[in-house]
Parts: structure tokens; C-alpha cells; sequence
């Protein structure tokens, strides 16, 4: 009985923890998120571009520099999490990221300050770019760590909960003053409001995360600030690269299919819905609202499932339908102009990337002991996301205004197939993992066996 009070309190601590965690999540994915979905109300503002696919095309580029800043956000805050704590470096990334928005929220435009509105856009975005860089491996390590042992796949699948919510409630302020302000006012001043919203809602979790419970060890947290000579201490470059590279190389290959996917089906897709399919606007952003619900709420359902057969499985479905039916889904998509089969087909290709969204945070934190978690998992992640995910929204708009966007389809389904590849040779099925020797076995089979090399890196 005692024993049943205990995993009752447990499961209490992990669901306090877990929201905290990620209620910032969503703040910080909300504010990255809202760029491109009103891009195409102030991109007059800052690009001197009159047609449309070009403006488009420019914006996109600004969206795929901070990209660039990911990798050393993910650095930065993976360091900092891996040496000084996970909540510590959760506080301080929404508070860059709350900055950032506010910034832009009151920022001049071209016709007060000339090419300097460019500018200062483009900082602001770096420096959010920063901020999110290190906001999901420090994340993914936090809600892996915070979650019971039993269901840290569905503890885990809250990180994509809130990013897909992020996004979803961008949309849901894009619909709101798409039917309140009117095109006019929106396009001349209305796009600062939700830059502002992102700005506050992020000082409100800035207090949340002062609350949260800390999931690093005090004895790791004095291994790292100890140092001893020829040893590597934790989370630097030097202990990744030289005891954990064959986890960083794994944790790229898994992240590459399922960012590109990830970006295609709900980032990109307005736009292509927009200037490929020629759905109005206020139609494709009602589409990608609905469908990004079902899709928020398939996450934790995925990952009850990956806590039943485990993760590999999910993640072959993700990577085998993907390679099948990612050409037929987006061909047909761009030549529909019926909002009901767009909505289905975006639906069909968000069933696929559940697969890979609902578990990938957690498939990579089992990849890395505590010591170097949130460094692996940030650059691993970024890394990847930065060549291949970030790229996909100015890819995909290039290749529309020069009338080749089937070369897209092409692009995803080989990233796919690459990943698939990573799933089936280097990952195994309900093996042992850090995050069991750690902090208990997911599986009813324990080994006692502790190997610290990557010689076991196993999951899923």
C-alpha cells in the first residue's frame, strides 16, 4: 500500500514538474512561431519587396538565419544545464526569448528607420534563435528526467504538447485579429499585438520556473564544478566528443528525417497552401488550426503506445510511411483548392510525424548520461535542425517562386529515408538506457549491468 502512496506521489511530483517545464515550452515556441505566421502581414514593413513570393522568400530567410544560432544556444545552455542545472538555464532562456518579443513588439520600421528596421529585426530573431536553441535539449533532459520511469513516454511527449500548442496558439491570435482588426489595421499595426502577448505570457513563466524542482544531482553538480586533471569534466565539448560522439552522430541522424518532416507538415505548409494551392489565407490558417489540435492531442497517445511496445516501433512507423506517402500527400495537396481534402491530407501527414514528434525528446536523452545530457540532446538536436529543419520554410519558398516545388517533396522523403536507415541499425528495442540506470527501468526486465561508453546506446 505505502508502496502505491509512493508512486501516486511520484506521478504527483512529475505532473507539477513536468507543467511548469512545459508551460515554458509553450511561451517560447509561441513567440518562434508567430514570425512566420504573420510574415505576411509585416513583411512590408521591413522587406522593400512588392511581390509577394519574394517578400515571402526574404522573410524566410531572416526565419532560417536564427537558425544559425541555435547550435550555440544549445552550447551555451546545454553547458550551463549540464553544470549549473536544468531549471536555472529554463529561467534564463524564456527570459531572452520574452526580451526578444518585446522588442520587436516596438520596433520602427523601414519607412522611420530606414534598412536599420532589417537590422534590428534580424538581431531580435538571433537572439530568439538563441533562446530556443537552448530551450528543447534543456527541455527534453528536464521532462525526461522529471517523468516517471513507467511513462516517460507519455511524460515526454508534452515537450511536442506544448511546441505544437505554441504554434497552434500562434494561429489561434492570427484567426482572432484575422476576424477582429481586419486586414487593413492588421497589416498597418495589429501584427505588433502578438509579438507583445508572447512577451508577457513569457514573464508569467519566468515566475512559474522559479518554482520548479530541480532534476540535476547535487553530486553532479559538484563533479562539475570540481576539477580534475585528464578527466573531462561534465557538460563540455571535450567529455562529448570524446566519450559520447557516437550518441552525438545517432541523436543528428534521428533528429534530420523528423525535423525536416516536422517543418514541412506544419510550418511551411501555410505558406505552400497559400501560394501553391491558392486557399485563401483565412482558410489555411482555419486548416492548420484544426489540424495542428488533432495532432497536439495524438502526442501523449503516441507515447502511452511507445510505453507499451517501446520507442523503435513508432519511429519505423514514422520513417517507412514517411519514404510511402509523403510524395502522394503533398503532390495531391498542391493541386486542391477543397479546404475539406487539404485538411485530411494535412491530417495524413501529421499522423505520420507522430511517430517521430511524441518520443524524439525522450529517444535522445536516453542517449546521454546525466552528466552530458542537456549539451548531446541541445547540439544534437540543433545541429540538425539548423542544416536541414530550419532550411525547409526557405527552401520550400525558392523552389515555389521558380516553380519546382515538387523538388521539395523529393528533399523530404530521402531526409526521411536517411533517418529510417539511423532507426533500424542503430537503435534497439526496450534496452537498458542511462535514464533506467538512473532513475529506474521503464521495462519489467532490469539488467544490473552499467556500461558508461556507447558501446549499449540503445532505445527505443
Amino acid at each position: 500500500m505505502s508502496t502505491q502512496l509512493t508512486e501516486s506521489a511520484q506521478t504527483r511530483k512529475a505532473v507539477g514538474n513536468i507543467l511548469k517545464g512545459s508551460a515554458g515550452n509553450l511561451v517560447e515556441w509561441y513567440d518562434v512561431y508567430i514570425y512566420t505566421a504573420f510574415l505576411a502581414y509585416f513583411q512590408p514593413h521591413f522587406f522593400n519587396s512588392k511581390d509577394p513570393l519574394q517578400g515571402a522568400l526574404e522573410g524566410m530567410a531572416v526565419f532560417a538565419v536564427t537558425f544559425l544560432m541555435r547550435p550555440i544556444g544549445s552550447w551555451f545552455f546545454g553547458r550551463y544545464a549540464d553544470r549549473k542545472g536544468r531549471k536555472a538555464a529554463l529561467t534564463l532562456s524564456v527570459t531572452m526569448m520574452s526580451a526578444g518579443s518585446f522588442f520587436i513588439a516596438i520596433l520602427p520600421t523601414k519607412d522611420v528607420i530606414g534598412v536599420w528596421a532589417l537590422v534590428l529585426l534580424v538581431f531580435a530573431r538571433l537572439v530568439q534563435g538563441f533562446s530556443v536553441g537552448g530551450e528543447y535539449g534543456t527541455s527534453a533532459t528536464y521532462m525526461s528526467e522529471a517523468a516517471t520511469a513507467k511513462r516517460r513516454g507519455f511524460f515526454s511527449s508534452f515537450q511536442y504538447v506544448t511546441l505544437v500548442g505554441g504554434q497552434m496558439l500562434a494561429l489561434l491570435v492570427l484567426v482572432v485579429l484575422q476576424n477582429t482588426l481586419g486586414k487593413e489595421a492588421l497589416s498597418e499595426w495589429g501584427w505588433r499585438v502578438p509579438f507583445a502577448i508572447g512577451g508577457v505570457a513569457a514573464l508569467v513563466v519566468f515566475w512559474l520556473r522559479r518554482s520548479m524542482e530541480e532534476t540535476l544531482s547535487t553530486s553532479q553538480a559538484e563533479a562539475a564544478g570540481a576539477s580534475v586533471p585528464g578527466e573531462a569534466q561534465p557538460g563540455t565539448m571535450k567529455l562529448l566528443l570524446t566519450k559520447h560522439w557516437k550518441a552525438l552522430l545517432i541523436c543528428i541522424g534521428v533528429t534530420l528525417g523528423g525535423t525536416v518532416a516536422f517543418y514541412t507538415y506544419t510550418n511551411f505548409i501555410l505558406n505552400f497552401m497559400n501560394n501553391t494551392s491558392g486557399i485563401p489565407k483565412e482558410t489555411t490558417s482555419v486548416i492548420n488550426f484544426w489540424a495542428l489540435f488533432i495532432f497536439m492531442l495524438l502526442q501523449p497517445v503516441y507515447g502511452i503506445i511507445s510505453d507499451k511496445i517501446g520507442r523503435k516501433p513508432l519511429l519505423l512507423w514514422f520513417g517507412i510511411t514517411g519514404v510511402l506517402f509523403t510524395w502522394p500527400l503533398m503532390s495531391t495537396l498542391a493541386g486542391t483548392k477543397d479546404p475539406m481534402i487539404a485538411f485530411l491530407l494535412m491530417i495524413g501527414g501529421l499522423l505520420i510525424v507522430g511517430g517521430y514528434t511524441s518520443i524524439n525528446a525522450l529517444v535522445k536523452a536516453e542517449l546521454f548520461p546525466a552528466s552530458i545530457r542537456a549539451l548531446g540532446v541541445g547540439l544534437g538536436y540543433a545541429l540538425a535542425n539548423s542544416m536541414f529543419g530550419g532550411t525547409v520554410p526557405l527552401i520550400g519558398a525558392a523552389l515555389q517562386k521558380s516553380g519546382q516545388v515538387e523538388v521539395l517533396f523529393t528533399y523530404v522523403t530521402v531526409a526521411i529515408g536517411i533517418s529510417l536507415l539511423v532507426y533500424i541499425f542503430a537503435l534497439k528495442n526496450k534496452k537498458p538506457t542511462h535514464l533506467d540506470r538512473e532513475q529506474g527501468t521503464a521495462w519489467s526486465a532490469a539488467p544490473a549491468a552499467r556500461k558508461d561508453d556507447d558501446e549499449d546506446l540503445v532505445n527505443a
